[in-house]
């Protein structure tokens, strides 16, 4: 038995065969770090689109919970906006998006002090950490300005607390193997991590690199779920890579994310995603191509919300649910 049908077999004895899709809800685009040597908002053209009182509205917030309760979509994280809400802001939105989806929330907004977490407690069910790799030497020449430490210190104080915790990292930096990563996730005790694969990104010291290869990203998400029966493990999956799907969910994940789940909606590749699961012998939860026959309107009217939010709401779902009945009727 390879490793990839050993960490299957692990995956149907521990989880059975539901999978699902994972969607993060970024807040804003902007980060105060903006140094990370792989990532995207370490660009200068970034910098300059992306100004740091860019936030997202409420309304495009909320309306992603919205679709992702109506379409079966678990909600990964809030994440991104990294340094620009006011935290009472952060506590709002995330009190609103509860309210919507009828459950707490995790999130990924950096590293939190023991107090901001306790604030956090009646709303937050998980903290995740942007890890990138536990590496530490590759870590600090690639994040010179976002150490490993406070993170490390932040997952030990919020599992104490009763918090679930994850770490997010990313796969084709230049990590060596899995033991490290293995030994960080059995310290620190975590229920989930989610794997990205590399995105070289034009303007960074990757932009003449490839992304890892699907063998290799597998095998460390097979690695890993051979070596944490019970962890859920999330695997980023782009528009890019999306044939990939199915190799993903026999490596032994819960979940794909990452993919453009709305910008692709009903589309040939989120065809390739779904067909992705039943290939590997999983039931998938939700959908990435069918809308439900529903009145979105008075969906949104059931919602405790102010009215005026509630129209931005409105707004915000009909331009998201055009396109994606446009992506359907092209298909």
């Amino acid at each position: 038995m390879n490793t990839i049908e050993q960490a299957n077999k692990i995956f149907t004895e521990n989880w059975g065969k539901e999978v699902y899709y994972g969607r993060c809800i970024f807040l804003s685009w902007y980060c105060e770090r903006g140094t990370c040597k792989f990532c995207f908002r370490s660009t200068i053209h970034h910098k300059v689109r992306h100004a740091k009182t860019a936030k997202r509205s409420i309304g495009s917030i909320l309306v992603e919970a919205v679709l992702a309760k109506k379409l079966g979509w678990n909600i990964e994280f809030l994440t991104g906006g990294y340094g620009i809400y006011p935290f009472e802001e952060l506590i709002e939105i995330i009190k609103n998006v509860n309210a919507i989806i009828g459950r707490k929330v995790w999130v990924n907004l950096g590293a939190f002090t023991k107090e901001q977490l306790e604030q956090l407690k009646p709303y937050v069910e998980g903290i995740c950490a942007s890890i990138e790799t536990v590496e530490e030497e590759l870590h600090n020449y690639l994040c010179p300005d976002k150490p490993i430490q406070p993170y490390s210190e932040m997952l030990k104080t919020a599992k104490e607390m009763g918090f679930k915790t994850s770490i997010a990292i990313i796969i084709g930096l230049g990590e060596k193997n899995t033991e490290l990563l293995h030994k960080f996730i059995e310290e620190h005790q975590l229920d989930r991590i989610t794997f990205y694969a590399l995105k070289p990104v034009r303007g960074t010291i990757f932009e003449n690199k490839e992304g890892p290869k699907s063998e290799y990203y597998a095998d460390w998400i097979a690695k890993t779920r051979i070596a944490f029966p019970k962890l859920e493990i999330i695997a980023g999956t782009t528009a890019r890579r999306y044939k990939e799907a199915e190799l993903l969910f026999k490596t032994g994940a819960n979940a794909i994310t990452k993919f453009p789940a709305t910008k692709l909606f009903g589309t040939e590749q989120a065809q390739v995603v779904e067909e992705g699961a039943k290939k590997a012998g999983r039931i998938f939860k939700g959908t990435l191509t069918k809308l439900p026959d529903i009145d979105w309107d008075k969906e949104i009217d059931t919602l405790d919300m102010d009215p005026k939010l509630k129209e931005q709401l409105k707004e915000k779902l009909r331009q998201y649910l055009n396109s994606m009945e446009n992506n359907i009727k092209n298909k």
